[in-house]
């Protein structure tokens, strides 16, 4: 499966900026789906409330809690984002704070058919905005079944400190669930402590970092005419390299034979 979810602790910036300009910059065709709780931006964010009607994920919850018909009525709730291409898809997330509680009981199902999408005609990735795990009802089934998570933080002392704790909080549950080792990595926003000095504090790996880049921020939150060169596109588009080593990497570990008397190698 190639489900990228980016997530983050209490008080950290910047997921549902960064997953988007991932969405609009990667050669990969994918889905955005926007999967935290607490509710989605994009719809009245970036496309400014221009669509008619309800769409996404809490429409797609409700469909499924009644009928469920989650593999013929999802790809109805989608967004094209880049029209009529087909190749980057927006799922949005919850509108009405009532719709969180079709879709909490549900976060398992999605999971499973995310990772479904891979070997689909044709095949899509999944990026997942995850947002932050501080709320109720977060979704830790969609993290457990990525081959990459992605945790944002700000690279500042106060920022690392709640990241430090989340970060041991998510590998705890990955221990307990049998995640596969090496799935978790940092994604740095802004200035402020090294990579390397970072990776050393809170051990783990910082695949990479954003920039400080408020005026394409505010058009990612707000709409507005994206500028492919500006620094947040650009590391955006440049993240697509180390992700996809890591899947790569994901995908070759479980085409290795299991040695006899092994059985729980990966």
């Amino acid at each position: 499966m190639a489900i990228i979810a980016l997530v983050s602790a209490k008080g950290s910036p910047g997921v549902t900026t960064a997953a988007l300009a991932c969405a609009l910059t990667w050669h990969r065709r994918l889905v955005l789906a926007e999967c935290d709780p607490a509710g989605g931006s994009i719809l009245a964010g970036y496309l400014g409330g221009a669509l008619d009607g309800p769409r996404g994920i809490g429409e797609l919850a409700v469909g499924e809690l009644r009928d469920g018909n989650l593999e013929s009525a999802f790809w109805s709730q989608l967004v094209d984002l880049d029209a009529p291409k087909r190749e980057r898809l927006l799922l949005p997330g919850v509108v009405d704070p009532a719709q969180a509680g079709s879709v909490i009981p549900l976060w398992q199902r999605f999971a499973d058919f995310f990772g479904s999408l891979e070997s689909g005609d044709p095949p899509y990735d999944v990026v997942v905005d995850c947002g932050r795990l501080h709320v109720v009802g977060p979704p830790w089934p969609i993290l457990r079944a990525a081959s990459v998570v992605l945790l944002v933080s700000g690279a500042r002392l106060p920022d690392l400190s709640g990241t430090r704790a989340m970060a041991r909080t998510i590998e705890r549950d990955f221990a307990e669930h049998r995640v596969p080792p090496g799935t978790l990595r940092l994604l740095l926003v802004g200035d402020g402590h090294g990579n390397g000095e970072v990776s050393k504090a809170l051990r783990l790996p910082v695949i990479a970092r954003m920039p400080h880049d408020p005026r394409t921020a505010e058009v990612l939150g707000l709409g507005g005419t994206v500028r492919a060169g500006r620094p947040l596109m650009r590391a955006a588009g440049a993240l697509e390299v180390p992700v996809g080593a890591l899947l790569e990497r994901r995908r070759a570990r479980l085409t290795w034979p299991v040695p006899q008397g092994v059985p729980d190698a990966v």
